[in-house]
């Protein structure tokens, strides 16, 4: 056995001492005999010509070596709650995958597994569009498809209906004073009914019927504000053969200010989701991984301000908060799994065991009683809901305009 055998330096493959060099073929940084890899770069100290055969077995290393990260940083996760936190900040990270790389990747695949397992895909059958043709309008105009002689069948019936109601109501005389003058206030709102459904049907039917005219009076009534380009674009979109501002543009007359292309679009993207409701959700949901990584930073402001006292930095607190939520991730894609299998609900089971995980995780890297760790828990799950419900508001609503 010669000296390097004893010294233990010899490895497999490319790695052998007799393969060693003594300067890097990279950045050319002196090495010695027991340098496996360089220094200065990290590149491997080799001289030895590749083979298919090193390709391979620097894949099975790569690999075991990942998956040995893996499987300590979900026994840590699983098992030791708020432990991995306390060792990744006091310098043990070669052991652990990267916290922020991990929650990113675990985010992708819950999202993409309740994205196409098909839970969503199912209300683009349901053809809201057809429906509301059929029902009648919601806030928008909708009867556009039907003809003018259906239109009028329409208006004729519902004030037949109206009329053999206030008719009724003029005929009930009584003697208590209050209710006469309560059937006297219906009367007024007889008129008011009336007169809101003539300005509804003239708006609607000049909206349809010369659209470049009821714009041009948007443009110079000074209450026409967003929401009422919106609906006229609804209207002219779903009604009309248009599919592009341009063609809104050289169709209707309509002035080329940011305010018109964003109601444009934002309709534009309305209509799409209206119509593909099941599509829009999983397009929603695609992009929650990216919002996860805004949302936690905003909310680790708070763990900051509530563990002021602790001396641990943002990054410390925004480390703990992505390993909590990598664990929040790891137990829901269990409970989908488990859902999907034997088709039960076991969510609300697995969002429980989070909640006591989250404490326990609380208490032992925080290294505060039961009482403290309590309140706070209170409180940081109160504003983690606060800022979640606002986040998914302004995402959904973020996503319909721009769908």
């Amino acid at each position: 056995m010669d000296e390097g055998e004893e010294k233990g330096l010899i490895s497999r493959g490319r790695y052998e001492l007799k393969f060693r060099g003594t300067e890097c073929l990279n950045c050319g940084h002196p090495l010695g005999m027991s340098d496996k890899y360089c220094p200065n770069c990290a590149q491997a100290n080799s001289t030895k010509k590749l083979t298919i055969k090193d390709f391979f077995d620097e894949f099975l290393c790569n690999l075991i070596n990942y998956d040995s990260k893996l499987l300590a940083t979900l026994y840590a996760l699983l098992v030791k709650p708020g432990t991995i936190t306390r060792d990744y900040i006091k310098g043990k990270r070669v052991s652990y995958t990267n916290p922020f790389r991990f929650l990113l990747s675990l985010a992708f695949l819950y999202f993409l597994m309740v994205s196409y397992g098909g839970a969503f895909s199912n209300l683009d059958d349901l053809k809201l569009d057809e429906k509301i043709n059929q029902t009648g309008p919601l806030s928008f105009s909708f009867d556009g498809d039907k003809t003018a002689e259906e239109r009028k069948k329409d208006s004729i019936e519902s004030e037949v209906k109206l009329d053999k109601l206030f008719r009724g109501l003029d005929s009930i005389k009584t003697n208590n004073p209050e209710i006469d003058k309560g059937i006297q206030g219906l009367d007024t709102l007889e008129y008011l009914i009336r007169a809101q459904e003539l300005k509804e049907k003239q708006k609607d039917s000049f909206m349809t019927a010369d659209p470049r005219s009821y714009f041009q009076r948007l443009k110079e009534d000074p209450d026409s504000g967003f929401l009422k380009r919106m609906e006229f674009f609804f209207v002219q979109l779903r009604n009309d053969s248009i599919t592009s501002y341009a063609e809104a543009k050289a169709k209707y007359d309509i002035d080329d200010s940011w305010k018109t292309k964003l109601a444009f679009n934002a309709s534009k993207s309305s209509l799409r989701a209206w119509r593909q409701p099941g599509t829009w959700l999983n397009d929603t949901i695609a992009k929650l991984p990216f919002v996860i990584f805004f949302f936690l930073p905003i909310f680790t402001i708070f763990i900051s301000v509530v563990y002021i006292r602790k001396k641990y930095t943002y990054t410390d607190h925004l480390i703990f908060s992505f390993h909590n939520q990598s664990l929040l991730f790891i137990l829901l894609i269990l409970s989908w799994i488990i859902d999907s299998i034997f088709d039960w609900s076991t969510a609300i089971i697995f969002l429980l065991i989070f909640g006591v995980y989250l404490f326990q995780s609380m208490r032992k890297f925080y290294n505060q009683g039961f009482f403290k760790t309590s309140i706070k828990y209170l409180f940081l799950n109160s504003v983690f809901t606060f800022l979640a419900i606002i986040t998914v508001l302004l995402l959904g609503i973020g996503s319909v305009f721009t769908y």
